[in-house]
């Protein structure tokens, strides 16, 4: 009886460009080396040619080497994976879903052309995938081999339809999804105020679920998109011309860009020959930190843009690594050879014939300035990184693992000889040599961390791209964005509204936030994005710029000024003749009443620091002393009075000269200690608290005074000095009692000139009614100016 020996065969063969090499455990790889696919003519007499890849693309390269050299530093770590080699099979998807296809189904199939086994089964060609990093082919992929569940952890698919663990059960990622990048523009939208937005997006899996959910931000946000349009994807020119239209109609300055740089480069070429400028352009983490658009003759269009970027790393010894690759015979590696016919112009088959210089394997890789050997800005490359440490960490939990405390079926272990791909993604955490945290939540997502990237002018006229703040929704501090305004550049200012300059947007009830009429900002304000203007500046007329405020003060060389100055001076003169041949009560009233015309000089003029400080002080104190003078003096008529009586012949004993000068001097006092002990403020303030104090302890004086020589306004003729005093403290408080209106109501200047006034009108109304009448009877009745009639002898009734 003849035995049947059955054999798995495989059933085609594609031609892929790749690098390899073989270890105990094999990790597969998918990477963009090449960015566009060519398909040859069909015919259909012969087999298809299988299409082939054109222009290489050297950060992709790199993102490839970054790999390599991960998995030769993991190789030669004792404490990770010991006894373990890992290998590696890497190819390249051309960014094509029908060439990424192909590679992963010979990650999973492997290259043999047969191999005998009854059940097809044994350790696969690969324990898991590093790749692939778009959304569409990772959709894909994840797809089929979710359903052998062989883990593919990306490195740059973003799309949110990844984190559904029912569709992809095996699909990782160390790039936040897009749900998370979409918060994260939107913390910029929301810091600047930008609420009426466009939007763009690429007709793929990845533009059309980010576009989703931006749509959903903003309505949660508040705010409206102008505009959305889908990039086409076989970059018609009538499609393109269609977009750049759409976008020069719309009155939405701010454009938000979910695509890749293959996408976008057609538009742009557009956009410059249609000089579509004054766009802040915003975008996504797919084209924020691609090198194709920071060309000189993009600046003036896309200068200025703001976007976010994965998280920039560092990574020890790989710029060394990058540039001792050699060139490599072995026709798998074909990858390595294509490299360095791109790089050097080189051609390893040809030997120089046909005029083409050949590879002699010599040159210099450190001297090249290319995006594969710069390692300044390691995004994708230390994702890249990551990953294959997030991989290395998950076979190595399986190596400790103890048998009886397994994480499989009745607490088993895995066979580390026998190793399938379901067993490895089951739990990786770790920390980076650069300090970041990796690990994954229940969806297979990584930690979101961004960094928010600002294109700027270099010094050769070119876009550099610089780092002006961080997003990370796990930050400590609780703040989400942090951003360096200071570092920004604005190359077609920040507004994003229709409003013109010097209006503001006024919300329609009813309606959303994006709807709104433009109204002319309040004083103060500027702009249509109501911005305040600092204290020390005001609105110009046009309500478009902060301009500094004119200092207003009463001045001596203005008419009013000149005026008031001028009164003050012929009413310290007029006081000033009194001054000889009168009592001490009278020469203290009267000084008193010099000091306060004199002060008047402190409220006119420049505020000063001294000037502030002495204003109320001078002001209250020369009206206590002479409103107390008054006061004593009244009280000395009316003892004068009782004491020609005789059962008021003790009463001139309480109110002789020490007693006068004591209770003016100690009413004075007061009045001293109360202005020292207060607090002064620097700047002379409208309504200061001291300024009225002073002026209502004044007048409760001169109430005191009023009432008394209104009590004693029946005394005979020859006392009419009480009448005086009367009605001297009638003009004084009726004076004082209408200033407070006037003076709250009365602006700037106005207040300090009302305020002078007052003190100019109460003084000269004592003045007056206390003196003019004694320079009546000297000049005019000196006849009356006796003891005798004085005494009521003078005249009989």
């Amino acid at each position: 009886m003849h035995s049947i020996i059955l054999t798995c065969q495989l059933q085609g063969r594609f031609k892929l460009n790749g690098m390899y090499k073989d270890g105990d455990l094999i990790l597969g790889g998918l990477f963009e080396v090449h960015f566009l696919t060519v398909f040859p003519e069909l015919s259909f007499r012969t087999e298809p040619e299988p299409p082939y890849c054109e222009q290489f693309d050297m950060a992709s390269f790199q993102q490839a080497q970054t790999m390599i050299f991960a998995i030769d530093e993991i190789n030669k770590n004792p404490n990770l994976l010991p006894n373990i080699t890992l290998g590696y099979h890497l190819y390249d998807n051309c960014v094509m879903l029908g060439m990424a296809f192909r590679a992963a189904i010979a990650l999973v199939s492997g290259t043999e052309e047969s191999f005998s086994n009854l059940n097809c089964t044994g350790q696969p060609p690969v324990i898991g995938i590093v790749g692939d990093s778009n959304s569409t082919p990772s959709i894909a992929i994840s797809s089929v081999l979710g359903l052998f569940r062989v883990p593919i952890v990306s490195y740059f698919a973003t799309c949110s339809c990844l984190s559904d663990r029912k569709k992809y059960p095996s699909f990782f990622r160390t790039i936040p999804s897009d749900a998370f990048q979409v918060r994260a523009m939107m913390q910029i939208l929301r810091h600047f105020g930008w609420t009426w937005v466009g939007l763009l997006y690429s007709h793929d899996d990845y533009g059309t679920y980010a576009a989703q959910s931006f749509h959903q931000e903003v309505q949660l946000f508040g705010g409206c998109v102008a505009f959305s349009e889908i990039l086409p994807l076989d970059n018609n020119r009538k499609d393109i011309r269609h977009l750049v239209g759409v976008i020069q109609a719309s009155t939405a300055k701010v454009v938000v860009v979910f695509a890749t740089s293959t996408y976008l480069l057609p538009l742009m070429d557009e956009i410059v020959l249609q000089n579509v400028t004054g766009r802040q352009w915003i975008a996504s983490e797919a084209w924020a930190t691609s090198p194709v658009f920071h060309t000189p003759r993009l600046l003036p269009f896309l200068g200025g843009t703001l976007g976010i970027a994965i998280r920039r790393g560092e990574i020890q010894g790989l710029q060394n690594f990058l540039v001792r690759l050699l060139p490599d015979n072995d026709p798998k590696n074909n990858m390595v050879r294509v490299f360095w016919e791109n790089i050097f112009g080189c051609r390893f088959e040809t030997e120089g014939s046909q005029g083409e210089k050949a590879c002699t394997g010599q040159e210099d890789l450190s001297s090249t300035n290319t995006a594969y050997t710069d390692v300044s800005e390691l995004r994708a490359s230390y994702n890249v990184y990551k990953t294959v440490y997030a991989l290395a960490h998950a076979l190595h939990d399986l190596m400790q693992c103890e048998e009886g405390r397994g994480p499989f079926s009745e607490n088993t272990c895995a066979d580390i000889t026998n190793l399938q791909p379901w067993q490895v993604m089951r739990k990786s955490e770790f920390t980076t040599g650069f300090g970041d945290r990796v690990s994954f939540d229940k969806n297979g997502d990584a930690l979101a961390i961004y960094d928010v990237m600002n294109w700027q002018p270099s010094s050769d006229g070119s876009i550099i791209v610089r780092t002006v703040g961080v997003v990370d929704e796990g930050a400590a501090t609780g703040k989400v964005l942090t951003l360096n305004e200071e570092a920004l550049y604005w190359n077609f200012g920040q507004e994003s509204e229709s409003c013109p300059p010097g209006t503001r947007r006024a919300r329609r009830k009813g309606l959303p936030v994006c709807c709104f009429d433009c109204l002319p900002c309040a004083d103060g304000e500027i702009s249509n994005t109501t911005v305040h203007c600092p204290d020390e500046f005001w609105s110009n007329p046009d309500k478009d710029q902060c301009i500094p405020k004119e200092v207003e003060y009463l001045s001596y060389e203005e008419p009013l000024g000149i005026s008031l100055t001028t009164a003050l001076t012929a009413r310290h003169c007029f006081c000033a003749s009194y001054v000889r041949n009168n009592s001490e009560l009278s020469f203290l009233l009267l000084l008193s009443l010099k000091l306060c015309f004199l002060c008047v000089l402190l409220f006119i003029g420049r505020p000063q620091l001294w000037t502030c400080q002495l204003r109320h002080a001078v002001f209250g104190i020369s009206f206590v002393l002479c409103v107390s003078s008054i006061l004593v003096k009244t009280m000395v008529v009316i003892a004068v009075f009782k004491s020609s009586r005789p059962e008021g012949k003790s009463a001139m004993k309480w109110f002789g000269a020490a007693q006068q000068r004591g209770t003016v001097l100690v009413l004075t006092a007061l009045q001293v200690e109360y202005v020292i002990s207060s607090k002064i403020v620097y700047e002379c303030a409208i309504g200061s608290v001291v300024g009225f104090a002073c002026c209502w302890d004044t007048l409760a004086l001169a109430a005191v005074s009023f009432l008394l020589a209104f009590l004693a306004r029946n005394l005979p003729d020859s006392f009419n000095e009480a009448k005086f005093i009367t009605f001297s403290m009638l003009i004084f408080c009726a004076v004082w009692i209408t200033f407070v209106p006037a003076y709250v109501s009365s602006p700037g200047k106005y207040a300090v000139a009302v305020e002078i006034f007052a003190i100019l009108a109460s003084s000269f109304g004592v003045l007056v009614a206390i003196f003019a009448p004694k320079c009546y009877i000297i000049l005019l009745r000196p006849e009356r100016n006796t003891k005798k009639a004085l005494m009521g002898r003078g005249t009989e009734k």
